[in-house]
């Protein structure tokens, strides 16, 4: 086995004597790469983002803004990164380095103060600097709204990324300043070539273990080996629990970079998207095709949670506050479920037993979530949050429905934040279906949805209020759609 390194701003580093729990961010200030800092611990300020040489949608690299507080180093054996420091390219001798466009114009435009955020900043802005699709979107004689500016950098790319001094409106005119990557820029040729291939690691240390095997046969045969192992992809929740509540683990094994759980299949009756996707990959590489999917992304965290976090991550936590459980619901998706015996198939319905608790067996994973097609029509996703973006939903409502001639033919509707677990609104879609979708239907089922569930009260919202708050999403989701034929 090779031993483990990582290359970091062009030069290889090994990852000993870090022990198999310790963060990048650890690891780079080890190393004096102070740029990168840690702000909260739990990838909620983004002042610890760097970017990372990732399979690309539309090159065959893209850099991808992640938080390093969460990801364990040894999950990027054989990976590359870049730091803030590293943006930088060398100036001719006796010169400083010459600045990167992005750091250039968060310092000409005011974007710094402190400085203690600035480096998350500017790696994230960099990741919206050199994404493909933002320079066919640039438009210098358009003008810029709240979230867009003229060229086509999109602000929800900082969505992740906290300012406790600036200010916002300097970092937000730095990012709308910012060209298009020059020809000679290195990092921007760079994504012309392949990332690294994924490769084996079994990094140990005392009695801790962080395992990565080349295929999905492989790595099942280890779980039925070793049942006890935490299975992480982009670490947005494990890394949580490393740092705030100080879990360790003998065993770690990544599933990430599986072949087998990165594929997205678009067949006749069904859409298969693998389970290690990215929920960013996932949204750019189906462009819209499933509009409830594309309506909860948004809401899903941050773009740098969304980077790393995956679909089967949040199934696999069993958490009844996970954003994607309700959407999948109201899709009727079910889980493809892998151990070294086969697979098989579980509605999502089905899936879900107890508070953080499933159906899936000791040695079995997630492979895939499967969506039935055709779609339903009507679609709308809820996040009732404390904040707009990047919160934890108080509750959150689905649905989807078939409304054919007026009537409402078929309802689904998942929730989350009302019970021990993701539900769907079983008594709310059988009053909904065979009615017509009239205010008056709506009004009638609206105190059914209200009463679905169990929720209750914590610092987040009460229960009255989460009950309110079900009803009222039905209501809305009505104005909506009738406003929408209006128009």
């Amino acid at each position: 086995m090779v031993a483990a390194r990582i290359t970091v701003n062009g030069e290889e580093a090994p990852i000993a004597p870090s022990a198999p729990h310790t963060t990048v961010l650890d690891f780079l200030r080890e190393r004096g790469l102070t740029g990168t800092k840690e702000g909260c611990a739990e990838g909620e300020c983004g002042a610890c983002s760097v970017l990372v040489a990732r399979p690309g949608v539309n090159k065959p690299t893209d850099w991808v803004a992640v938080n390093a507080c969460l990801v364990p180093v040894a999950a990027l054996d054989g990976q590359e990164i870049v730091t803030s420091e590293g943006l930088a390219t060398a100036g001719a001798p006796g010169t400083p380095p010459v600045l990167h466009p992005v750091q250039e114009e968060m310092a000409v435009r005011g974007g710094s103060q402190c400085g203690y955020c600035t480096p998350g900043f500017v790696c994230s802005m960099a990741a919206e600097y050199y994404r493909p699709d933002r320079c066919a979107h640039a438009d210098a004689d358009a003008g810029t709204d709240a979230e867009h500016g003229p060229n086509g950098f999109d602000l929800h790319a900082l969505s992740g990324n906290l300012c406790r001094c600036t200010g916002y409106r300097p970092i937000r005119d730095a990012a709308f300043a910012v060209g298009t990557p020059t020809d000679e820029d290195p990092l921007a040729q760079r994504r012309e070539q392949a990332p690294p291939a994924p490769v084996a690691t079994e990094y140990a240390q005392d009695d801790s273990v962080f395992l990565r095997k080349g295929t999905l046969a492989e790595t099942l045969r280890l779980l039925r080996e070793r049942p006890d192992a935490v299975v992480v992809a982009g670490s947005t929740d494990w890394g949580v629990e490393v740092n705030i509540r100080s879990r360790r683990a003998g065993c770690v094994v990544a599933v990430d970079r599986l072949p087998e759980l990165r594929e997205l299949r678009v067949a006749s009756d069904s859409i298969e998207i693998g389970a290690a996707l990215t929920l960013t990959e996932i949204e750019r590489r189906l462009d819209g095709e499933v509009p409830l999917l594309a309506e909860l992304f948004p809401q899903f965290a941050s773009r740098l949670i969304r980077n790393g976090a995956t679909l089967g991550g949040n199934l696999g936590t069993g958490s009844p506050i996970g954003d994607s459980p309700p959407a999948l619901l109201a899709l009727d998706a079910s889980v493809v479920l892998a151990d070294a015996d086969g697979e098989r198939e579980v509605p999502l319905s089905d899936y879900f037993t107890g508070y953080r608790q499933s159906v899936r067996r000791p040695g079995e994973l997630i492979r895939a979530v499967r969506v039935p097609l055709p779609l339903s029509p009507v679609v709308a996703f809820h996040k009732i949050a404390k904040r707009r973006f990047d919160d934890i939903s108080s509750v959150a409502v689905a649905f989807a429905l078939d409304v054919e001639g007026g009537i409402v033919r078929k309802a689904r509707i998942g929730l989350g934040g009302v019970a021990a677990t993701p539900i769907r609104a079983l008594a709310t879609e059988a009053a909904l279906e065979g009615r017509p979708w009239t205010a008056e239907t709506v009004e009638a089922v609206a105190p059914v949805l209200r009463d679905e569930g169990t929720p209750m009260s914590d610092h987040r919202a009460s229960a009255a209020y989460r009950s309110a708050m079900l009803g009222q999403s039905l209501l809305k989701l009505y104005a909506r759609t009738t406003e929408a034929v209006s128009s």
